[in-house]
């Protein structure tokens, strides 16, 4: 099969997981085998908990979790001012901080499992678009005062020796941030949790969960697994299995590409290992790969779009930022679905009967699903309460489908804005 991403075109060897065949019984079935998924696996099997089966429908990290930009940061998809606005100083700072937490911890299992995933621990650059430099000064402020968290500033001049575009003015840095490729980041938790006793099956789609007594019973075409606990984690590719908890997310599509090895033309555009994003509302963001491409991702829709159409649409972004790479040739092109909550905060939680959910990471999910994974394997295999910080970002109604007209609205209006302001400074 033709690799469809630069993620599965370059991973390393990986033996897929059987599907599920006949009957198991486990303390915990997992569904969905992305970040979250497998971040929960991983966490509940290092807590002793390792009766623990997981169900994906395609192939571990086929959604979302394998099709991302690869950045690792702390935050969250609703910004640091509005957290704090709805939380006050105190949660705000708490649940901020179980972001930084798992950005510690993933560097952690890195080391820990040997991880091959072309981590490259370098930082990241918010660059700024605009020449008024105060949504960067008022984000500094906002992170040292509130949240503990220092940004170096990044003085014009300074940001464009490392990043070889007039398009920004000034840029803040992040230091506890890096990059890697998400999909060998997947496989190695993987194979630490199967290590420790955890059973993995591809391409086993749930068709139905059912209570049974105390447990619950969980059904794929070919088989099924008999569970105390069960954990929806699939993110936007819906599962369609329980209809409030499929109901409170939009999938939401993003698109990425990669160049063709530029050699020395990368260092025309980038003198840096970090990765960048811009301060749009959809913005760019795009990363230096390991066989000298560039990785480039961008724009939010409501629509998935084919390999030649993304290709399109990203290279008059990239070219924008970087002219000097006209004529390059773009070798992989791909979308994937993020899954938003209204609120644009992750949904961790349960109704009390032994059925989890997580889900809603989307736009800023590898450091929150680990996160979200320790608070729910501490609550599984310890009875941990910790999950409840997240209690208040519910399962609240997405509205689909006129959801989806709501949300490409409100992309159109921010968009819109962010034009309006370039215009004006000209």
């Amino acid at each position: 099969m033709t690799p469809t991403t630069w993620y599965s075109a370059s991973a390393r060897p990986f033996e897929a997981s059987p599907p599920l065949q006949g009957a198991l019984e486990a303390r915990v079935a997992i569904i969905g085998g992305g970040y979250a998924g497998v971040c929960l696996a991983l966490g509940l099997a290092e807590r002793g908990v390792r009766d623990v089966v997981l169900l994906e429908r395609d192939g571990v990290g086929h959604g979302a979790s394998g099709r991302n930009g690869g950045f690792v940061f702390g935050g969250y998809s609703l910004g640091e001012a509005e957290l704090l606005r709805q939380l006050g100083a105190e949660r705000a700072r708490r649940i901020y901080d179980l972001t930084t937490d798992a950005v510690a911890l993933i560097r952690k299992r890195i080391r820990r499992y040997s991880i091959e995933c072309d981590a490259v621990d370098a930082g990241v650059i918010w660059a700024n678009w605009f020449r008024d430099p105060a949504v960067l000064r008022d984000r500094q402020r906002l992170l040292k005062e509130t949240y503990g968290v220092e940004w170096e500033w990044l003085p014009e001049d300074q940001l464009r020796d490392v990043v070889h575009s007039s398009r920004y003015h000034d840029g803040l840095f992040e230091r506890n941030a890096l990059h890697l490729h998400p999909l060998d980041y997947l496989h190695g938790m993987q194979r630490a949790a199967q290590g420790q006793g955890v059973a993995f099956h591809e391409n086993s789609r749930v068709h139905r969960v059912e209570r049974e007594g105390k447990g619950w019973r969980v059904r794929t075409v070919a088989g099924e697994v008999k569970a105390q606990t069960v954990v929806l984690a699939c993110g936007g590719y819906l599962a369609h299995l329980k209809r409030e908890v499929d109901r409170a997310v939009l999938p939401i599509a993003t698109y990425v590409m990669t160049t063709e090895p530029l050699g020395a033309r990368l260092q025309e555009c980038l003198h840096t290992q970090a990765a960048v994003y811009d301060t749009r509302f959809a913005f760019d963001y795009y990363r230096p790969l390991k066989d000298s491409r560039l990785l480039w991702g961008g724009r939010i829709s409501i629509h998935n779009r084919s390999p030649q159409a993304v290709k399109r649409l990203l290279m008059h972004d990239l070219l924008r930022v970087f002219p000097q790479l006209e004529g390059v040739k773009i070798e992989y092109a791909w979308s994937g679905l993020m899954s938003y909550a209204r609120h644009q905060m992750p949904q961790l939680g349960t109704r009390g009967d032994g059925l989890w959910w997580m889900q809603a990471f989307g736009g800023h999910g590898t450091a929150p699903t680990c996160a979200a994974g320790e608070l729910l394997a501490a609550a599984i295999a310890n009875g941990d309460q910790g999950w409840h910080a997240f209690s208040t970002f519910d399962l609240r109604s997405a509205w689909r489908p006129l959801g989806y007209l709501g949300a490409q609205a409100q992309y159109w209006r921010l968009g819109a804005r962010d034009r309006w302001k370039s215009m004006v400074e000209g």
